[in-house]
């Protein structure tokens, strides 16, 4: 009986002592599984953006990309909407991360999807200005945007809407989406495609008449241009609202006021030099919800892209509501 009880008991801690390895050894299988799980990233490039050649970018980015980190795959947009089509098919396809190689337009075609799918954006700035991208601090040199990609540092930004269409950057009515709508018919792109044809468009564009309501409180206005800023810039360090900040909650109401034209080297001056916070020539009212009264419909930008709404145009923030990868 004795001897039983001991054979019982020898074998009860025998079983137990290879339970307890078999959970060990499976439980440092899996812990090395997720250590070597790659993210599947997609890099979506336009191929016009910043009007430079982008046929060799793929190589680029596949020298440099952190292989033990990321399962990569390429693909080039062809026409207007198309980024926002490749990232809806691959969002589908259990992709990780989508990448917008491109400029504001770009990334708002495809932040768009990603801010549906809940899924994390990445930005590779390749575009005219690159607005969010100098925001966010993200490098313009390749190589080093390449860098930020492989650290996979994430953070949560502010995004917005304007007539139920998302903006992460800038939208705006006047002058702003006059000229979008130009340079997007326009053959020459890049910056100084697009700085030429604001100078020819100035001349015969003419100030209009606006009701703003800010969380409330009404506003009546004549105004040059108003953008509604999420982050501080157009892009190229052109500032028309220093101090906004993509995780504060707020929008911020630009007001461009109208003026001489002997007046724009000024204007662009104080653009430049971020004081738009402190001139006569612009005024700026932070809010959550805006909604803005116009005579006529007309032409509109998001993101820097041309779109034409409605007379009566309504925005709101989402605060923290876009995973994004930054320095």
């Amino acid at each position: 009986m004795f001897e039983i009880a001991n054979q019982s008991t020898f074998c009860g801690t025998k079983l137990a002592y290879f339970l307890y390895f078999e959970n060990y050894r499976l439980f440092c299988t899996l812990i090395l599984y997720a250590l070597h799980t790659k993210n599947n990233i997609l890099f979506i490039i336009n191929p016009i953006s910043g009007g430079k050649g982008k046929l060799r970018i793929p190589d680029f980015i596949d020298k440099y990309l952190d292989k033990e980190k990321f399962n990569a795959n390429f693909t080039f947009t062809e026409y207007v909407g198309h980024a926002a089509e490749l990232a809806e098919e691959a969002l589908s396809k259990n992709f990780d991360i989508i990448v917008a190689a491109g400029g504001d337009g770009t990334i708002n075609e495809i932040g768009t999807k990603v801010l549906q799918h809940n899924k994390v954006l990445g930005i590779l700035p390749l575009g005219s200005g690159n607005g969010l991208a100098r925001f966010l601090g993200i490098p313009k040199n390749l190589h080093q945007a390449i860098l930020v990609i492989n650290k996979l540092n994430i953070d949560k930004i502010d995004t917005a809407i304007f007539n139920k269409k998302s903006f992460f950057n800038l939208a705006g009515m006047g002058f702003d989406a006059h000229l979008s709508a130009a340079f997007s018919r326009d053959k020459k792109r890049g910056f100084g495609g697009y700085v030429k044809l604001g100078f020819k468009e100035i001349f015969s564009y003419k100030a209009q008449q606006y009701v703003i309501n800010i969380d409330g409180q009404e506003y009546h206005r004549k105004a040059f241009a108003i953008s509604i800023a999420n982050s501080s810039q157009y892009g190229n360090d052109v500032f028309i609202a220093p101090g906004a900040s993509v995780k504060d909650g707020l929008l911020d109401v630009c007001i461009i006021k109208p003026f001489s034209l002997l007046k724009l080297p000024l204007l662009s001056y104080i653009m430049l030099k971020g004081t738009a916070e402190r001139s006569e020539m612009i005024e700026i009212i932070k809010g959550r919800k805006i909604k803005i009264a116009r005579p006529t419909d007309g032409a509109v930008h998001v993101d820097g892209e041309p779109l034409h709404m409605d007379s009566e145009i309504e925005a709101e923030i989402n605060p923290l509501s876009l995973k994004v990868i930054v320095p």
